[in-house]
């Protein structure tokens, strides 16, 4: 299935969800607009006035019109508002009071900060905010920032015509979303900034301006300060521990910037759920078991940091094949080898380091007969 509407495929009187923000366009009779029916891009604005719509929040709506339908540049789908609909997000599980809260925050407009272990589904869960809002997602990864201006623009070597190296400033992602919004306010982005405490806290002030209700930021290509539009939502992730390297604290001005939101790995049974949806072709006892192994490694009081949700897919990965599929429950114990034990420092066959231990604890368990 493609994942934008044909004009041909909508018809008056269908019900979609659709998730509304407010118009841009000031002379327009309509207060909202929405880009995506049930999760996909609609070939033409969505319009609603109802004021039962609250925005960012999904609803149920009934088509009541389509305008211009031969026409591929201009027209409208204008929709009634039939009710509103839970916050959720695909392929990922949240906690029902996080949910609640995020539904909460993303209403407001407010910067979120995810706070949770290892691999416990933050950058997964922002992905899916931004398509289940149809935002437009921004990924950016604060390992690589060493300098303020590294959030917004890189200094890179080229060749020039005569062969000569030459600097120039190349625009970040960042910059470039940032620039797209304020040029289009028709347009919402989610900027994502992971790993957001890897950088050091002189760098990360220079975000504190674009967090707080100044909403600008330093141009470093232009010289000026750019305006920061109300279609950018900022959420950024945070692993905080002992056993991280190279993390940097966020000291309270900065969280004070943030509504922090606190996650956790899905429980046992849930897990078990997303890995079915992912690789039905293994059945419920194996993805049981692995799951299983893998919350003894996370609840240890011996083992520092935890086993992320990417570790059990990969064991998933690996078991479905079918160089492991007829034997995937007798070779399980090896693949963990590579998939649980290879996380953490050390070799699994050294019982004195992490992966030792990691190896120690999964092997006593008791095959099942």
């Amino acid at each position: 299935m493609s994942d934008k509407w044909k004009t041909e495929e909508l018809h008056v009187g269908m019900t979609s969800e659709a998730t509304f923000w407010a118009n841009p366009v000031a002379e327009s009779k309509f207060r909202y607009r929405a880009t995506h029916l049930d999760g996909r891009r609609s070939p033409k604005v969505v319009l609603c006035d109802d004021t039962r719509v609250r925005p960012g929040v999904p609803c149920q709506v009934r088509v009541t019109a389509i305008r211009k339908p031969q026409r591929n540049d201009r027209g409208s789908i204008e929709v009634e508002f039939l009710r509103l609909l839970d916050f959720k997000l695909d392929g990922v599980y949240l906690d029902p009071l996080v949910a609640r809260k995020l539904q909460v925050l993303l209403e407001s407009g407010l910067n979120i900060l995810l706070d949770g272990p290892q691999g416990c589904g933050k950058t997964v869960t922002a992905r899916s905010i931004a398509e289940t809002l149809g935002l437009e997602f921004v990924f950016f990864n604060c390992g690589a920032v060493v300098d303020a201006s590294d959030f917004f623009a890189t200094i890179q070597v080229r060749a020039s015509e005569s062969g000569q190296p030459v600097t120039d400033f190349t625009k970040t992602d960042v910059l470039i979303a940032l620039e797209q919004a304020a040029a289009e306010p028709r347009r919402r982005f989610l900027v994502f900034l992971d790993e957001f405490n890897r950088c050091q806290e002189n760098a990360r002030n220079a975000l504190m301006p674009a967090l707080d209700s100044t909403r600008k930021v330093f141009h470093p290509i232009e010289n000026n300060f750019l305006p920061i539009a109300d279609n950018v939502q900022f959420i950024a992730a945070v692993n905080r521990g002992g056993e991280f390297s190279a993390t940097f604290g966020i000291d309270a001005a900065q969280l004070d910037r943030f509504a922090p939101l606190q996650m956790d790995y899905p429980p046992a049974a849930e897990e078990v759920k997303l890995l079915a949806q992912r690789h039905p072709e293994l059945g419920t006892r194996l993805l049981s078991r692995i799951v299983d192994l893998a919350n003894r490694v996370r609840r240890s009081p011996d083992i520092p940091g935890g086993l992320s949700v990417r570790a059990t897919d990969e064991v998933c990965v690996y078991l479905k094949h079918p160089l492991f599929a007829d034997e995937a429950h007798q070779q399980l114990l090896e693949v963990l080898k590579s998939s649980f034990c290879g996380r953490f420092p050390g070799r699994w066959d050294d019982l004195t380091s992490d992966a030792g231990a990691v190896w120690s604890l999964i092997s006593s368990e008791r095959q099942p007969e």
